[in-house]
């Protein structure tokens, strides 16, 4: 009887989750980071949700997308990896409280 060695195409876990952080209590006061991956219309819907957000809330201060660096989809580890430094380095460096990662799609 021959052996077969069967290798899954799901793969290993390369990351491990940590969770979600926990949700802010209110937007009040706060400061929200805006981050754009070139997907579905950013350029648009992000204004939109930044007039209905201080709409809602006069005193957020929103840091709009345009102050990160655009964040497109990478296959490669390493550059995910430094998108990410420099992005927790600016939201970091700009006081925010939050991020809005999604916008749609």
């Amino acid at each position: 009887m021959e052996k077969l060695s069967v290798v899954s195409p799901l793969g290993l876990e390369v990351v491990k989750s940590s969770g979600s952080a926990p949700r802010l209590d209110t937007l009040a006061g706060k400061t929200i980071g805006e981050v754009w991956n070139g997907v579905f219309k950013g350029n648009l819907t992000f204004p939109v949700l930044r007039r209905l957000l201080q709409e809602k809330y006069p005193d957020l201060k929103i840091i709009p997308y345009t102050e990160f660096p655009h964040a497109p989809h990478s296959d490669n580890p390493a550059r995910q990896k430094e998108l990410a430094d420099e992005i927790i380095a600016i939201a970091k460096r700009q006081d925010c409280d939050a991020l809005i990662t999604g916008n749609g799609a």
